[in-house]
């Protein structure tokens, strides 16, 4: 079973300063909003318009691929530009929201959470904390951070939540596991990979990352299935991975460093 997951943040007007997220990796994968229209329209013109669906609990399909639109951290922006942006389209997209951010400056607050999900779209658990390095997490402080924020959003919904999405793309089996005891059902990572795995009876699906600097023809090429952009960000991918290991928290300080000259591109 394969899914296109494509994962966006934060969009933004031109020139306007993101919110203070806390995250590390806050401006990175902001996009301003005629960008972001611009991938938008490259998936419209490249796929199937009915192939752009939601799913906000475990199922199986065949014989198709679905292309998913996701958003982290419940910024503003979700209700002011992304939903209607979908809407006008006729596809609805999945909304992960750091709970502990929930009504600040720039963020997204219970009213408008709830009238998303009226709209159809599908609201979902980014944690409470955006915790960094997530994997490193006890199974004690990550099953807190699932369970918590799910009742956060179950109890603005009026109904359960079951899909989430991880922060800061430190995925481990054990983050799943943690995930399924809180009686999540659809979880959603950062590794760009199609294939579906199932953890604990929780589905695990990877996702493409869109930074700032994409370019908008990335987004339509990767929701068409073509290999070469899924491929590139998933080389990208395992070469950090050991990087990631070995540097712990200096590999941090090491990507600020080369943001601020420009030299890194690609994911988290």
């Amino acid at each position: 079973m394969k899914a296109i997951s494509i994962g966006y943040h934060d969009i933004v007007d031109e020139g306007q300063r993101p919110p203070n997220d806390g995250s590390r990796h806050s401006g990175r994968y902001k996009l301003d909003v005629g960008h972001f229209r611009a991938h938008m329209e490259s998936i419209w013109r490249s796929v199937d318009h009915t192939s752009v669906r939601v799913i906000d609990r475990a199922r199986h399909w065949q014989g198709e691929v679905p292309v998913l639109l996701t958003f982290d951290d419940g910024a503003l922006s979700s209700y002011t530009c992304v939903a209607g942006e979908l809407e006008k389209r006729g596809w609805r997209g999945h909304f992960f929201v750091t709970t502990d951010w929930i009504g600040r400056p720039g963020f997204m607050d219970a009213q408008q959470i709830r009238e998303l999900h009226a709209r159809g779209h599908i609201i979902g658990s980014h944690t409470c904390s955006h915790p960094a390095r997530m994997s490193k997490l006890s199974c004690a402080e990550l099953l807190k951070e699932w369970t918590v924020s799910c009742t956060v959003l179950s109890d603005i919904l009026g109904e359960r939540v079951m899909t989430a999405s991880v922060a800061d793309g430190y995925y481990s089996r054990k983050v799943a596991q943690a995930a399924a005891v809180a009686g999540i059902q659809v979880l959603f990572t950062s590794e760009p990979a199609a294939k579906v795995s199932v953890v604990d009876g929780c589905l695990v699906l990877g996702r493409y990352s869109i930074q700032s600097h994409t370019p908008a023809g990335v987004s339509g090429s990767i929701a068409a299935r073509n290999n070469w952009p899924r491929l590139c960000q998933a080389i990208l991918w395992q070469a950090k991975k050991p990087v990631k290991a070995l540097a712990g928290e200096s590999y941090f300080t090491i990507r600020r460093f080369l943001l601020s000259r420009g030299l890194q591109s690609g994911t988290n």
